[in-house]
């Protein structure tokens, strides 16, 4: 049988960050959960069993790796030295699943600035997973990437912040709708904080650009990012 160009995945990767107790909330719909690492012990407090542990499992207790490959949780072990970070793993391993969607969880929070940063520019690696749409949450706040040619709808309701963050390069020819601050064919240099502290004023906001890419930053004003 062939497979159906329309069917979609949602992958939950949770990382071994700080998540807010609200973050459960995306694991409800999800068709596949994945622990990276040290995230395992965090579902293991809301009482969720991941699908597969991801990394090199050197954050995790050795026991409760033992516990959930006994229940038939797949373990992909990497070794600790490696080119490429767990979640960044974890996501390519998604991707082979067939994910269309993968939401990372504990992308931050913890004493590791540096795994932060990565996760964040992890975003803007195109050519690793051109075809999983790709966020970090975290409470209120969702981080995404928009790329040239390929708008993007802000989810955010009114009175949110959106912050709009060149990377790798200036973004140029930037449209927005439904933003305070309209931008209109514009430029946004790399390293500039013009697009910081945008607010959403309609319920149908939009990002677009000609060239570069835009890490887009949303921070919900009431509550959680629906």
């Amino acid at each position: 049988m062939d497979e159906d160009p329309a069917r979609t995945m949602k992958a939950v990767l949770v990382a071994g960050g700080e998540p807010q107790p609200s973050d459960a909330r995306w694991l409800r719909d999800a068709d596949l959960v994945v622990a990276v690492d040290g995230g395992a012990g965090w579902l293991t407090t809301i009482g969720r069993r991941p699908d597969a542990l991801v990394g090199d499992l050197d954050s995790v207790d050795p026991g409760l790796v033992t516990s959930l490959e006994a229940a038939g949780v797949l373990i992909e072990r990497h070794p600790t030295e490696k080119d490429a970070s767990d979640t960044a793993l974890a996501l390519d391993y998604v991707r082979r699943q067939g994910a269309t969607e993968a939401v990372v969880i504990g992308a931050f929070g913890g004493p590791r600035l540096d795994h932060e940063i990565a996760n964040v520019l992890m975003l803007s690696e195109a050519p690793a997973v051109p075809s999983v749409d790709l966020r970090l949450v975290r409470g209120p706040v969702r981080v995404r990437c928009v790329r040239a040619g390929r708008p993007l709808a802000i989810d955010a309701p009114p009175g949110s912040l959106v912050s709009l963050l060149p990377v790798g390069g200036d973004a140029q020819g930037v449209v927005t709708s439904g933003l305070r601050y309209a931008l209109h064919d514009e430029l946004l240099p790399q390293g500039s904080t013009r697009g910081l502290s945008n607010e959403v004023v309609a319920g149908e906001a939009s990002v677009q650009l000609k060239t570069g890419t835009l890490l887009i930053i949303e921070t919900a004003s009431e509550g959680d990012i629906a």
